[in-house]
């Protein structure tokens, strides 16, 4: 079993190169808004406490599924405790069924992030980020707010990789990432 984790600040790329890893491996790909945007629709709003009770549910079963593996990607504040708390959390219930653990964290600047919020396929697969104004403005509140890029070393995980994908596609990371974990 393998836990691809894919970090990064909003509109970096992570469900986009979760979905092109997931192309060229027998990886499976849990990103973030495919429990959040039921929860939206169902409740109407962002209801974080239904959100994390629906992903313990499939981290727990899919860990304990025997399959391959599964990329998760997720937002992380990395001047926020809980978000280190919470990453420590998902990993180690994958590694309760003895995953390897693999982190790539994505990072580009704000004004490439703006441009990729409105990509037809983020939009296809996040509705909640349809409003575009709206989009954008939660995004240059959070890069306002939090810091959503690691300091240079401040990663120290055995098997950790930090991409800068400004000027990459999407393609060519998930081929990065495929050959540097050997997956």
């Amino acid at each position: 079993m393998k836990l691809i984790v894919l970090l990064g600040d909003a509109a970096v790329g992570k469900m986009t190169v979760g979905q092109e890893l997931m192309k060229i491996t027998d990886l499976r790909l849990f990103h973030n808004h495919m429990s959040i945007e039921p929860v939206i629709e169902v409740f109407g709003y962002f209801k974080a406490s239904t959100i994390q009770r629906l992903r313990e549910v499939i981290f727990e079963d899919f860990a304990a599924s025997g399959s391959y593996g599964m990329i998760f990607t997720m937002m992380m504040a990395f001047d926020m405790q809980s978000d280190w708390d919470y990453l420590t959390h998902v990993t180690g219930i994958f590694k309760k069924h003895n995953a390897d653990v693999y982190y790539v964290e994505l990072f580009a600047p704000q004004d490439v992030r703006l441009q990729r919020n409105a990509t037809e396929n983020r939009l296809t697969h996040k509705p909640s980020k349809r409003s575009i104004e709206e989009s954008n403005q939660r995004l240059i509140r959070d890069d306002n707010q939090h810091r959503c890029v690691s300091y240079d070393g401040e990663i120290t995980f055995e098997h950790y990789v930090k991409i800068d994908n400004t000027d990459i596609s999407a393609e060519i990371v998930a081929k990065m990432i495929k050959e540097r974990f050997s997956l």
